[in-house]
């Protein structure tokens, strides 16, 4: 005689499956949708992490205490970039950069002179951009770690 239609174990089994299919989707669409929202922060950061760079350009630092640059605004970035009679930012700029910071430091500052001179006087720079609101606990920060060499002792 020919079997007929599924057994109750066979239905409860794909069931199953399509359950775990249906979660895994759930979740990637999630974790999409909430790199979607962080985007435009990044990219803002992104956009601040080079105005740092212009204002405060690695290439021009002569002495090592002088690649700390404490936090600062980016209304403070775009002076020193633009100069006293440049142009200044539009209304949709204040928006878009508020409550973003940056910085500059140096990574090792306790090293002697001798493991320098070892490394080549490379000095590890980070340069952090910071946002959100600081006082709600939501900050966020993007950074990235570089290299400067001592150009008086090569």
């Amino acid at each position: 005689m020919a079997r007929r239609g599924f057994t109750l174990l066979e239905v409860l089994l794909a069931a199953v499956i399509l359950g775990f299919g249906l979660a895994g989707i759930l979740v990637a669409m999630s974790q999409s949708q909430r790199f979607m929202r962080t985007m435009p922060d990044l990219m803002t950061a992104q956009e601040v992490m080079d105005m740092g760079d212009m204002a405060y350009p690695l290439a021009e630092v002569k002495d090592e205490r002088d690649l700390d640059v404490p936090e600062c605004r980016v209304d403070d970035l775009w002076r020193i970039i633009a100069g006293d009679r440049g142009p200044r930012m539009t209304r949709e700029q204040q928006e878009k950069y508020h409550g973003f910071r940056w910085e500059r430091e140096r990574v090792e500052k306790n090293m002697n002179d001798e493991d320098l001179k070892r490394l080549g006087y490379l000095h590890l720079v980070r340069v952090t951009v910071t946002w959100g609101d600081r006082f709600r606990g939501e900050k966020n920060q993007e950074s990235y770690v570089t290299v400067w060499r001592d150009p008086e002792k090569e």
